[in-house]
């Protein structure tokens, strides 16, 4: 099992920063890959970017890319997402996610395990 705890949500003006971090324990080395997700009301969940704790590779939704940097701190097995220039669409619940492998990154079906997730409002 792995426990995955996120934190730093809130509300920000647009064109702010908020910066997101993903507490995991438990069984970590079962997981290679960690990501952010996102779910806006009515909307099916989706990718955001993920990293691997082995090479650090990273992947990023292209709507996010430029804007958001995810990455790692591997001796405090912890996941941050900073993301600047906010945008009212970035509007959403952000969870924190965790997969054997890289394979299929972006593939919510993919993740075994999942945090309670954590809100991010872009006010316009």
């Amino acid at each position: 099992q792995v426990q995955l705890v996120e934190l730093g949500g809130g509300l920000v003006q647009a064109g702010g920063s908020l910066r997101l971090s993903c507490a995991a324990s438990g069984r970590t080395f079962s997981s290679d890959v960690m990501s952010w997700f996102r779910q806006a009301p009515g909307k099916e969940r989706e990718f955001v970017a993920a990293i691997s704790w082995s090479g650090g590779r990273t992947y990023y939704a292209d709507s996010v890319k430029g804007r958001f940097t995810i990455s790692r701190d591997n001796a405090e097995t912890t996941v941050y997402l900073q993301m600047n220039s906010l945008k009212p669409e970035d509007t959403a619940v952000y969870y924190c996610a965790a997969a054997p492998q890289a394979f299929g990154y972006s593939e919510a079906r993919r993740y075994d395990y999942w945090g309670q997730g954590t809100q991010v409002t872009v006010s316009s």
